[in-house]
């Protein structure tokens, strides 16, 4: 399994109707926008999301959800210690295990790892610190939508009893509920061969990421989020012809137009064309 050997350029063209997809809780968990009234998706969000397909997929995650846990583990730091689910003890005590050693063992153990990178910062038991920095060759920027989105604030209420023996009924519970009623977003990220140099991330690596992004939002069905109302249109996908790339990343997005309705251009780059998926 040979590392990056080409520099990766990727697009995600998605549409939102009647859903929050992804809220801010520093502001009553309305959907994300910025100070023009455009849709926002944090890369950490699009990141989680990427995890959770690669894990559907049966591939091994250092960072997983509560609600998606595949073992017992109770932290990051819990697992990666794990003799059963991680490296063991000794991967992170530095009179038996360089941080060189341990970082090759975190990246051949956790795709995620090895994708994005991590930091792994312990503690041990005799108080001695662990600061392992791993700098991954993927990377995702945030998502706009491509128009300032609609938002709308529905008041929802509680009319069950929640405690006591239920012989006397409750105060209804006030709450809000928000959705972005139409919205189409574009995200884009990378992949840096340098990089996956240390990682060992592979060409292989790449192929699984680019499997799961046009499936990106099944299995995520939440309330916020029903099922349906976020949807893969597009992945676009260029893969330059050398380490370096003939274009800078900065060019190669550039070269994307999208529309409000969710079609789009791509300008003509000499030599470098992409792969157009459909969505799942």
């Amino acid at each position: 399994m040979s590392v990056l050997t080409n520099k990766i350029d990727f697009a995600l063209i998605f549409s939102v109707k009647n859903a929050n997809p992804n809220g801010d809780p520093l502001n009553g968990n309305r959907p994300r926008t910025d100070y023009d009234g455009f849709g926002e998706v944090s890369d950490v969000c699009i990141k989680r999301k990427i995890r959770d397909r690669l894990q559907d997929a049966g591939e091994s995650i250092f960072v997983q959800s509560d609600e998606k846990k595949t073992d017992s583990m109770p932290s990051l730091k819990v697992r990666a210690e794990s003799s059963e689910y991680g490296l063991g003890k000794d991967a992170f005590n530095v009179k038996k295990t360089t941080a060189e050693e341990a970082a090759r063992l975190a990246n051949q153990k956790w795709i995620d790892v090895r994708s994005f990178g991590q930091l792994f910062a312990f503690k041990s038991e005799n108080k001695d610190g662990v600061s392992i920095p791993i700098r991954g060759p993927v990377s995702v920027q945030s998502a706009f939508s491509v128009e300032p989105v609609s938002i709308t604030s529905t008041q929802i209420t509680k009319s069950v009893s929640g405690e006591g023996d239920g012989s006397k009924k409750s105060s209804d519970t006030m709450g809000m509920k928000h959705r972005v009623d139409n919205g189409i977003y574009v995200v884009f990220g990378g992949m840096t061969p340098q990089l996956a140099d240390r990682t060992g991330f592979s060409d292989e690596d790449a192929d699984k990421i680019k499997s799961i992004l046009p499936k990106l939002f099944e299995g995520d069905a939440s309330s916020a989020r029903p099922e349906g109302s976020m949807a893969v249109k597009k992945v676009i996908w260029w893969r330059h012809s050398s380490k370096s790339g003939q274009y800078s990343s900065a060019k190669v997005h550039g070269s994307l137009k999208v529309t409000t309705d969710g079609n789009y251009k791509i300008e003509h780059l000499e030599g470098l064309k992409p792969e157009e998926i459909d969505g799942f």
